[in-house]
């Protein structure tokens, strides 16, 4: 990745030496014409298509923003009930994921999302234990955290 990354900028750096503008726009042109050509020679360089994983980032922020907002409308709706109906719980969810680096993410986003915390990581690195403020049922919660950040985590890293 970070190798057609560095093609990427010697092309875009290329491109703005050629046309002689030092132009944001000539660099973004370039950088385009990078895109296109690594993409079309892609097969010929090692790894993945580096924008795919760019791309998988940035689908992975909007879902951490679109969780973020969700779960602040839910724990601002369980706070100013009348009546206080939460269901607090502590559930065990095994996790996919094998390096640190995507464990501490995990963690990260889960723990930044209101309502939800992540207590302790097993010493094997399978099992996280999540708290969280209202979970009337902990399967349903082990699968949304799977399905969403988990699943979204693998796209950009693997």
């Amino acid at each position: 990745m970070a190798f057609q990354i560095l093609i990427n900028l010697i092309i875009a750096f290329s491109w703005m030496f050629l046309k002689n503008e030092w132009a944001f726009a000539d660099f973004f042109v370039g950088y385009f014409w990078g895109l296109v050509i690594i993409f079309t020679m892609r097969r010929f360089i090692p790894g993945r298509f580096y924008f795919e994983r760019v791309l998988a980032a940035g689908k992975l922020l909007f879902l951490f923003l679109r969780e973020l907002v969700l779960a602040n409308v839910q724990v601002i709706r369980d706070i100013l009930r009348p009546k206080l109906k939460i269901e607090p719980g502590i559930f065990a969810m095994p996790t996919e994921l094998e390096s640190e680096w995507e464990i501490t993410l995990l963690s990260l986003l889960i723990s930044l999302t209101p309502g939800t915390l992540v207590m302790d990581v097993s010493d094997d690195n399978k099992v996280l234990y999540i708290h969280a403020m209202n979970i009337p049922d902990s399967d349903q919660a082990v699968a949304e955290i799977k399905n969403t950040f988990e699943k979204a985590i693998m796209e950009v890293t693997r």
